[in-house]
């Protein structure tokens, strides 16, 4: 498919808000501007930039009624020198077509997706908070959008971008419950793809485990209930007598994390032995018994690196000094400096606008 046109819509300028950097919180506020695009007669159409605002739908819409939907996160900084840049865009880009196929639904083309994002954070990057561990986060996403009620692949699809001034997403390290009732994904199932039934899916147990006095799960595998997978939604790492260990995505129950793939990259650079591979509950709980547990963290898009002060397994508690941890806080730093251009970007992850 050929590149088109992108089209543009101003607002007047009466009725363009700004950031207020005072009061952002992350997934609450929005730009002015927003991407949207059309899937029709099997081509992509209509692509414009044009005012944030809601959508029109009829109520069959086949997304309110079958699932078929699917979304990205990433993010865009200002570096030191005041210049705009996206984290590894390229990366979500493909996750997004991986996810497209087996949700069976049309791939969508660079022009659209990457030009698209570039030209609609250009446009709004002012609202990119100056604040310590804040950002622009960028969610495109695809929706079925055939009026039809019927269990089959829509033949119509809207595509979107839009954006909004993010925080930090945990303000204080977490404390995790690990799930062995309820489960995130199976093998043959869709945990690899980043599709919203996934997270519909997650509320309940979460909910559960909040009324315990957790802030989110650690979700095992479906057949067992042995071994770890992610933590909440992040993907999540161990580190075990000074060797850092993070679950397997060979299965496809796992998220492919962008943020992830660049923690293991890091994290080797700093001179970290890194496995991914199979991790089972008892080899933690053994590993925290014989001193050996040192730290647990998630790894995502949103919280970039989260730390974990408590990790419960039923009535066994596993408590961890914050203050202590050196591994998952050197990662965040190290990452901080690379996206705010403190240090040499010798990865080419940043795509400078």
């Amino acid at each position: 498919m050929s590149a088109q046109k992108i089209s543009f819509i101003e607002i007047p300028f009466g009725e363009l808000n700004k950031l207020d950097p005072d009061n952002f919180a992350f997934g609450k506020s929005f730009t002015n501007y927003m991407l949207e695009a059309d899937y029709i007669d099997g081509e992509w159409k209509n692509a414009v930039i044009k005012k944030y605002a809601p959508l029109l739908m009829d109520p069959s819409t086949a997304v309110l009624h079958y699932g078929q939907a699917i979304f990205e996160g990433i993010k865009a900084y200002k570096t030191e020198v005041g210049d705009t840049v996206i984290f590894r865009p390229d990366a979500n880009y493909k996750r997004f077509n991986i996810s497209a196929e087996r949700m069976q639904m049309p791939t969508v083309p660079s022009w659209l997706f990457m030009e698209g994002m570039k030209q609609l954070v250009a446009l709004e990057k002012d609202w990119i908070p100056n604040a310590p561990d804040s950002s622009m986060y960028i969610r495109p996403f695809m929706i079925a959008t055939d009026p039809f009620l019927g269990v089959r692949p829509s033949q119509n699809y809207k595509f979107m971008i839009i954006l909004g001034p993010a925080g930090p997403y945990y303000s204080a390290p977490m404390k995790i419950l690990i799930e062995k009732t309820y489960t995130r994904a199976a093998p043959g199932g869709v945990g690899f793809a980043k599709n919203a039934g996934n997270y519909a899916a997650s509320l309940h147990p979460v909910e559960l485990a909040k009324q315990k006095g957790y802030d989110q799960v650690l979700w095992t595998d479906a057949n067992e209930h042995k071994y770890v997978e992610e933590v909440g939604v992040m993907n999540v790492m161990f580190v075990i007598d000074g060797k850092v260990i993070t679950p397997s995505i060979e299965r496809g129950t796992v998220l492919k994390g962008i943020t992830r793939d660049s923690a293991i990259i890091l994290l080797r650079e700093m001179g970290y032995s890194v496995e991914e591979r199979n991790l089972s509950i008892d080899e933690i709980v053994a590993a925290h018994k014989e001193g050996k547990l040192q730290e647990v963290f998630g790894v995502g898009t949103a919280a970039v690196v989260s730390l974990i002060a408590k990790l419960a397994d039923g009535d066994y508690v596993m408590d961890f000094d914050v203050e202590a941890l050196k591994v998952g806080p050197a990662l965040k730093n190290h990452l901080n400096d690379i996206r705010m251009g403190k240090v040499v970007d010798k990865h080419s992850w940043l795509v400078k606008l």
